[in-house]
Formats: C-alpha cells, structure tokens, sequence
C-alpha cells in the first residue's frame, strides 16, 4: 500500500545507544511511510530488537531524534504508547487464561469500558480465526494459534503503528502465511508495520522497503529489488539447439561464461529491460537463434551476504 501521507509515520534522524561502553546504534537515520511494512534486517547482535526497544518507548536512547505517529520520543512518551502495539519475539500471552480472557484483560489494560471491551474481543476473535478456541486455555493453542491471539491482543487498543519483532519464529510454514495474510490485510486497512525478522523470504515477500542493520550502522535501505540489483552476480542464461548456434552466439557476444555440454551461454545481467533487450537485439543482428532464454538475480540472502559479511542467522541476539 502506497502512502499519500508527507508525514512518516516513524521517522528517525541520528539514533544512538550503548551498552556499557559497547556502542550498538551508531547513528542510524529512517523514515517509514504510513500504511506501509518496513522491514529491518541484521545479522546476530546488529542490534534490530534495540531499535524496537527504542521505538516502542521500552528503553531510552542515548542521543537522536524520534517520531513515531506524529509524537516526539522524547517528550511524549505517552502518547507514542496510545497510538502504538508491539509483538515481541517472545508471546505474551498467560497460558493459564482462556484466549477471551486475555482479550479481555487487555481490553481492561486499555480503559475500555465494559460493553466496548466485549465489542472489540468479539471482532478480534472472528477477525483472527479464534471463535472457536475462545474458550479454551491458551496452553493448549498451537503455536500459530498462539502467535494469532498475540498480535490480537496488541490490536485492542486500535494502534497505527504496529511493530512486529520477529512474529513468525517457530511458526510452520502454513502458520507463517496466515500470519502474513493477518499482516497484509492490517496494512491494507491503513496501519503501519515496523518489522524485524530472520526470515529473508519474509521480508522479500511482505516489505514495502528493508533495511540492512550492522555493526549499528544501516548499510543499506531500499526496496527488495533495488537492494537486489545493486548486488553483482546476476545474469542471462541463453540456451542453444546446437553448437553452431553456441560458437556465433559467443562470437557476438564477447567475454560471457559458456557451458558446451549444456549448449549455454551465461551473460552477466542486472535484470534491466533495456539492457535485455539490448542483448536480443545483437543476437537477432548476428543471425543467432535462441532456444531459451532464463534471468537469475541475486535474492536477499546474497544481498544479505554480500553487506554483512554474514550468512543468514537464526537467531537474533538480545541487546
């Protein structure tokens, strides 16, 4: 969902934090449009679940500038808190209460009167698929369940921006794409989302923009395919019907990796449109037919490398 808004609905300017002495926030700078998913990734102790902290009003920063839904973090707190929710990695829901009840108790934690309270818990219950486990303890949900009446309970108080800090570890993998369903339709319904995963198909699928956090510093922030194309290693894979067509393809084409086993040619490529066609049209000038032809492009886990330094990581580290 594109925002219209001029105002982002986070916006942060010079943040800086340190744990005794240990700098993990180096002056990083962002801006999240409203009514969008902006997803924040980093290796192991980068330090994603301390900007979340941060952001959410759960500790203070050591230097910066915060907004978060209009309100300034340092001077009003509160208000930031009114007009926010937050999932955290871990659930917060008390297994020894009923899936209503933790509705409800949430519903009582945000001064929601009575007949209110039961209102929303109602439309949370059928909105999340928990009509019929609403009477059931909550030690016996499944953990996608679990995860579902999490995020509902963080919806009570109606927030506009909502950060989701590593929502769907330890889901399976039909849990994850309800979870991310959930997540598409608060989006569409005008709520901002600020999430932090380990999952790199996560945010390839579900971001509006990602940025790489890294020793403190952002090292990168744009969309998945901007962040994509600036990556080498993506490329054109041309296939031939026979050697001849290999040999003048090569002729034309220059410096290109070939395998004459396979009858292919491997041409180095950033996915533009213009360049492809560029490279159709100097084959179809050298008379040069081509039986197939496949782009490959780098995914976020070479992008992922290639900044960081890091493979893929698991878990995130609790700053």
């Amino acid at each position: 969902m594109t925002s219209t808004s001029s105002v982002p609905a986070i916006a942060v300017r010079g943040l800086r934090k340190s744990f005794k002495g240990t700098v993990v926030l180096d002056g990083i700078g962002l801006d999240v449009d409203e009514g969008t998913i902006f997803a924040l990734l980093g290796p192991n102790g980068a330090g994603k679940t301390t900007v979340v902290r941060i952001l959410s009003t759960l500790i203070g920063a050591d230097g910066g500038e915060v907004r978060v839904a209009g309100h300034d973090l340092a001077g009003e707190p509160d208000s930031i808190r009114a007009a926010i929710g937050v999932t955290g990695q871990f659930s917060a829901v008390d297994n020894l209460l009923t899936g209503e009840e933790n509705l409800v108790l949430m519903a009582h934690l945000h001064h929601l009167d009575r007949a209110a309270g039961r209102r929303r818990v109602a439309e949370l219950l059928d909105q999340f698929d928990l009509v019929e486990a609403a009477r059931k303890p909550a030690a016996t949900y499944s953990g996608g369940m679990r995860r579902r009446l999490d995020l509902a309970m963080t919806l009570i108080g109606d927030p506009r921006v909502i950060f989701l800090d590593e929502p769907t570890t330890g889901l399976d993998p039909r849990s994850r794409r309800m979870m991310w369903q959930t997540i598409r339709r608060l989006v569409a319904g005008g709520v901002t989302i600020f999430l932090t995963t380990q999952y790199l198909d996560e945010a390839d699928e579900l971001a509006d923009r990602i940025a790489v956090l890294d020793h403190g510093k952002l090292v990168a922030v744009g969309t998945a395919e901007e962040l994509k194309r600036g990556i080498p290693g993506g490329h054109v894979r041309l296939q031939f019907g026979d050697g001849a067509g290999l040999d003048a393809a090569a002729r034309a084409l220059g410096e290109v990796s070939r395998d004459d086993e396979a009858l292919t040619l491997q041409v180095p490529s950033d996915g533009n449109v213009a360049a492809l066609r560029a490279l159709l049209d100097r084959l179809e000038l050298a008379g040069v037919e081509v039986d197939g032809l496949s782009l490959h492009t780098p995914d976020l886990d070479d992008v992922f490398f290639a900044l960081t330094g890091h493979p893929t990581e698991t878990t995130e580290a609790h700053q």
